[in-house]
Protein backbone atom coordinates (compact mmCIF):
# COMPACT_ATOMS: atom_id res chain seq x y z
CA UNK A 1 0.00 0.00 0.00
CA UNK A 2 2.65 2.12 0.39
CA UNK A 3 4.66 1.55 -2.77
CA UNK A 4 5.57 4.51 -5.13
CA UNK A 5 4.31 4.00 -8.46
CA UNK A 6 6.37 4.84 -11.79
CA UNK A 7 6.25 8.63 -12.15
CA UNK A 8 4.72 9.46 -8.67
CA UNK A 9 5.91 12.53 -6.92
CA UNK A 10 5.78 12.70 -2.80
CA UNK A 11 7.11 15.53 -0.52
CA UNK A 12 7.66 15.83 3.02
CA UNK A 13 4.56 16.47 4.67
CA UNK A 14 4.30 19.04 7.30
CA UNK A 15 3.45 17.06 10.67
CA UNK A 16 -0.51 17.27 10.88
CA UNK A 17 -2.22 19.56 13.44
CA UNK A 18 -5.42 18.01 15.06
CA UNK A 19 -8.11 19.31 13.63
CA UNK A 20 -10.21 18.01 16.38
CA UNK A 21 -12.44 14.98 14.43
CA UNK A 22 -14.18 12.75 16.44
CA UNK A 23 -15.03 9.87 14.88
CA UNK A 24 -18.71 9.04 15.15
CA UNK A 25 -17.88 4.90 14.19
CA UNK A 26 -16.38 2.56 12.42
CA UNK A 27 -17.98 0.98 8.86
CA UNK A 28 -18.11 -2.53 8.11
CA UNK A 29 -17.41 -3.85 4.84
CA UNK A 30 -16.12 -6.83 2.93
CA UNK A 31 -12.71 -5.25 1.83
CA UNK A 32 -9.91 -5.59 4.68
CA UNK A 33 -7.29 -5.47 1.73
CA UNK A 34 -6.99 -2.64 -0.86
CA UNK A 35 -6.73 -4.57 -3.97
CA UNK A 36 -10.25 -6.55 -3.18
CA UNK A 37 -11.76 -2.68 -2.78
CA UNK A 38 -13.87 -1.07 -5.29
CA UNK A 39 -12.11 2.07 -7.14
CA UNK A 40 -15.42 3.67 -6.33
CA UNK A 41 -19.06 2.80 -4.92
CA UNK A 42 -21.77 1.72 -6.58
CA UNK A 43 -25.25 2.09 -5.73
CA UNK A 44 -25.70 -2.02 -6.51
CA UNK A 45 -22.73 -3.30 -4.46
CA UNK A 46 -23.06 -4.92 -1.65
CA UNK A 47 -24.50 -3.90 1.63
CA UNK A 48 -22.07 -2.51 4.37
CA UNK A 49 -22.72 -1.53 8.01
CA UNK A 50 -22.16 2.16 9.55
CA UNK A 51 -21.61 1.28 13.40
CA UNK A 52 -22.58 4.48 15.04
CA UNK A 53 -20.90 4.86 18.55
CA UNK A 54 -22.66 6.87 21.66
CA UNK A 55 -23.55 9.59 22.32
CA UNK A 56 -24.00 10.11 18.22
CA UNK A 57 -26.90 6.76 17.59
CA UNK A 58 -29.72 10.11 18.47
CA UNK A 59 -28.41 12.16 16.01
CA UNK A 60 -29.79 9.64 13.42
CA UNK A 61 -33.48 10.89 14.27
CA UNK A 62 -35.17 11.59 10.60
CA UNK A 63 -32.23 9.83 8.15
CA UNK A 64 -34.49 7.36 7.72
CA UNK A 65 -36.48 9.78 5.34
CA UNK A 66 -33.84 9.88 2.59
CA UNK A 67 -33.14 7.30 -0.03
CA UNK A 68 -29.07 8.33 0.20
CA UNK A 69 -26.79 9.78 2.64
CA UNK A 70 -22.98 11.45 1.99
CA UNK A 71 -20.98 9.26 4.10
CA UNK A 72 -17.53 11.14 5.33
CA UNK A 73 -14.94 8.99 6.56
CA UNK A 74 -10.95 8.83 7.54
CA UNK A 75 -8.68 7.34 5.01
CA UNK A 76 -6.69 6.11 7.95
CA UNK A 77 -4.81 3.42 5.48
CA UNK A 78 -3.75 6.02 2.79
CA UNK A 79 -0.24 8.03 2.16
CA UNK A 80 -0.20 11.49 3.19
CA UNK A 81 2.59 13.20 0.70
CA UNK A 82 1.84 11.83 -2.49
CA UNK A 83 1.72 15.24 -4.93
CA UNK A 84 1.54 13.48 -7.95
CA UNK A 85 -0.07 9.81 -8.89
CA UNK A 86 0.03 7.49 -11.02
CA UNK A 87 -3.09 5.40 -10.87
CA UNK A 88 -3.02 3.54 -14.37
CA UNK A 89 0.69 2.38 -13.54
CA UNK A 90 1.48 3.86 -17.22
CA UNK A 91 3.26 7.01 -18.35
CA UNK A 92 0.06 8.52 -17.16
CA UNK A 93 0.20 11.03 -13.81
CA UNK A 94 -2.14 13.37 -12.47
CA UNK A 95 -2.23 15.47 -9.18
CA UNK A 96 -3.56 14.20 -6.14
CA UNK A 97 -6.32 17.23 -6.12
CA UNK A 98 -7.69 15.72 -9.73
CA UNK A 99 -8.10 12.73 -8.79
CA UNK A 100 -10.49 10.53 -6.02
CA UNK A 101 -7.33 8.55 -4.87
CA UNK A 102 -7.38 7.41 -0.96
CA UNK A 103 -3.68 8.71 -1.15
CA UNK A 104 -4.19 12.77 0.10
CA UNK A 105 -3.06 15.11 2.50
CA UNK A 106 -5.98 14.76 4.36
CA UNK A 107 -7.06 11.56 3.59
CA UNK A 108 -11.06 12.31 4.15
CA UNK A 109 -13.49 9.76 1.78
CA UNK A 110 -16.92 10.94 0.61
CA UNK A 111 -19.37 8.62 -1.13
CA UNK A 112 -23.15 9.24 -2.11
CA UNK A 113 -24.34 5.98 -0.69
CA UNK A 114 -27.98 4.34 -0.92
CA UNK A 115 -29.34 4.42 2.59
CA UNK A 116 -31.07 0.27 3.44
CA UNK A 117 -31.88 0.91 7.11
CA UNK A 118 -31.31 2.09 10.02
CA UNK A 119 -31.95 -0.10 13.34
CA UNK A 120 -30.52 1.30 16.40
CA UNK A 121 -26.60 2.17 16.13
CA UNK A 122 -26.81 0.14 12.52
CA UNK A 123 -27.00 1.94 9.25
CA UNK A 124 -26.93 -0.17 6.54
CA UNK A 125 -25.98 1.47 2.74
CA UNK A 126 -24.81 -0.02 -0.71
CA UNK A 127 -22.10 2.02 -2.04
CA UNK A 128 -19.21 2.24 0.10
CA UNK A 129 -15.51 1.83 -1.19
CA UNK A 130 -13.59 1.79 1.87
CA UNK A 131 -11.61 -0.85 3.62
CA UNK A 132 -13.34 -2.63 6.86
CA UNK A 133 -12.98 -0.90 10.32
CA UNK A 134 -12.65 2.38 7.97
CA UNK A 135 -13.30 5.43 10.76
CA UNK A 136 -16.31 7.32 10.18
CA UNK A 137 -16.47 10.94 10.73
CA UNK A 138 -19.99 12.04 9.40
CA UNK A 139 -23.16 11.50 7.90
CA UNK A 140 -24.91 14.44 5.72
CA UNK A 141 -28.68 13.49 3.88
CA UNK A 142 -28.62 13.53 0.36
CA UNK A 143 -28.59 17.54 -0.27
CA UNK A 144 -30.37 17.24 -3.44
CA UNK A 145 -32.81 15.62 -1.43
CA UNK A 146 -33.66 18.99 0.70
CA UNK A 147 -31.22 21.68 -0.78
CA UNK A 148 -31.85 23.93 -3.72
CA UNK A 149 -30.07 24.16 -6.37
CA UNK A 150 -27.62 26.25 -6.93
CA UNK A 151 -27.94 29.20 -9.77
CA UNK A 152 -26.10 28.86 -12.71
CA UNK A 153 -22.64 30.06 -13.03
CA UNK A 154 -22.37 33.71 -14.81
CA UNK A 155 -20.64 33.50 -18.13
CA UNK A 156 -17.17 34.28 -18.37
Amino acid sequence: MNDIRPHEITVTAPEPNDAGLTFIGKIHTPWDDRKDCPRQGRPDGPECRLEIFEPWVAALKGLENYESVEVLYWLDKGRRDLVVQNPGHSDKTFGTFALRSPMRPNPIGTVLAKLVSIDGPNVIVCGLDCLNGTPLIDLKPDRCAFSPKAPPKPAG
